[in-house]
């Protein structure tokens, strides 16, 4: 358990706030790029980390993320006009372009040249991997963009979608990195080979493209072994299950610095997948949510199933809010709890939601009771407090400034219980150093 000082330190994210100036060493995604689809169309507008800002897209087709609210009487600039690369005030007219320049100030004389001694809270923006990502921290000290391969491939190699979710954005990653769970929340109770199939289909997930055996082994080994390694961008985090014939089955993860995960689920030739987890406030967040290849395009068939709700990828409505929520008790059915589901909820994504929502809108560390399976867990806590804390001491995160470090894979093999866990990962992904990370002290 954590005390109520780390737990607050854990997971408060406003400015000031330890983590919050961590998180904000880093860039983070804070729209898709779909949200602002056109040069002068309509501006959005958005929370992050509990600051008030409009993204907006300018004539040339730039992307700002600037403060809501116009300098000089505080009108909401989400009702000004887009016009002419930049944001026109409606009250008084006032302009603002995406780098929070004034071009235009109608009510000053133009001899005094107020415009140019005037300026709105503006942060960097870059479009990468179909997001608008924005650095919120010192400009002095901005990184380079992660070279995330869901960023590195192209367009039609990756699909994005985002969704609203009623919690602090920690608990959110801490459900993404635990392979443990995947035995009883995800998965049937019944034993038979056909309802083992039945099951794949019925879950919708990345699990749904593996045969039974892999779902039967997860089901009957509930307390995998956890072995985890850091590396220059974060952690590798693998859950290791018994399987047939002396083998281990192996469900790997990554956690990236800030707030990113990978699932541990994609076999070779398999679609991946992968969350990024941004504070709206201490109690909500919005999540990023992604499948990409590096072999080939993403399919229509697949879009369609991700459009659906698909592993990771939750149904949305037109605001991103899943159709299946805290609000709508995520629509459980206590009849397919009964006799085939553990949680009687449809999507892993949702029954994802539904267990981390219920741990309160900031999880009460204090109260929890760890145990083996949590270890990644425990690793992934010390991790970004103890960075948090030294950069209040004064000592850059590292990973912030590693941005080709963050070309890693997460994934699933099968190995022999003799066999040398992280050999098997340099063979499938290459060096171990590039796409995998440290991986050597998985086998110790």
């Amino acid at each position: 358990m954590l005390s109520a000082e780390d737990n607050r330190v854990l997971t408060q994210s406003g400015a000031g706030t330890l983590m919050g100036e961590l998180l904000r060493r880093f860039w983070l995604p804070v729209l898709l790029s779909e949200e602002l689809p056109e040069p002068d169309g309509p501006p959005k507008k958005i929370v992050v980390m509990g600051e008030p800002l409009l993204g907006f897209r300018d004539t040339r087709g730039r992307v700002g993320i600037i403060d809501q609210h116009c300098p000089h009487r505080g009108a909401n600039l989400w009702l000004g006009r887009n016009e002419e690369c930049g944001i026109r005030c409606v009250y008084h007219g006032w302009k603002f372009d995406v780098e929070g320049r004034c071009l235009d100030m109608p009510t000053s004389y133009p001899d005094l040249n107020a415009k140019d001694k005037m300026a709105i809270k503006a942060y960097p923006a870059r479009e990468h991997g179909g997001m608008v990502w924005a650095y919120m921290g010192p400009r002095e000290r901005m990184p380079k963009l992660p070279e995330m391969e869901v960023a590195l491939v192209p367009a039609s190699h990756r699909h994005v979608s985002k969704k609203w979710q009623d919690c602090n954005w920690v608990q959110a990653v801490e459900g993404s990195i635990d392979t443990a769970h995947f035995s009883f929340a995800h998965l049937t109770f019944d034993k038979g080979q056909d309802e083992d199939l039945d099951v794949c289909k019925h879950l919708s997930s990345p699990m749904s493209r593996m045969n039974f055996d892999h779902v039967r082994w997860i089901a009957d080994d509930p307390r995998p072994v956890i072995k985890v390694d850091s590396h220059a961008a974060g952690l590798t985090i693998a859950g290791g299950r018994l399987a047939r014939d002396d083998n281990l089955y192996w469900r790997i993860a990554q956690f990236l610095m800030p707030a990113h995960a990978y699932a541990p689920s994609a076999l070779p030739g398999e679609n991946m997948f992968g969350q990024t987890f941004v504070p709206v406030t201490d109690t909500t967040c919005w999540i990023y949510t992604y499948a990409w290849n590096p072999d080939r395009p993403i399919t229509e068939a697949e879009r369609a199933l991700y459009m659906g709700g698909n592993g990771v990828i939750a149904e949305v409505d037109e605001s991103y809010v899943p159709l299946r929520h805290k609000g709508n008790d995520y629509l459980i059915d206590r009849k397919l709890q009964k006799t085939k589901s553990y949680t009687g909820i449809t999507g892993v994504s949702e029954q994802d939601a539904a267990v981390q929502d219920s741990q309160g809108p900031i999880a009460d560390r204090t109260r929890e009771h760890l145990g083996p399976t949590d270890l990644g867990i425990l690793r992934f806590r010390k991790l970004v407090m103890d960075c948090a804390r030294e950069l209040a001491r004064g000592k850059e995160p590292d990973a912030a400034h590693r941005a080709d470090r963050y070309h890693v894979r997460a994934g699933a093999c099968i190995t022999h219980k003799s066999k040398d866990l992280a050999a098997v990962m340099a063979e499938r992904f290459g060096d171990p150093s590039g796409y995998v990370g440290g991986m050597s002290a998985l086998a110790d």
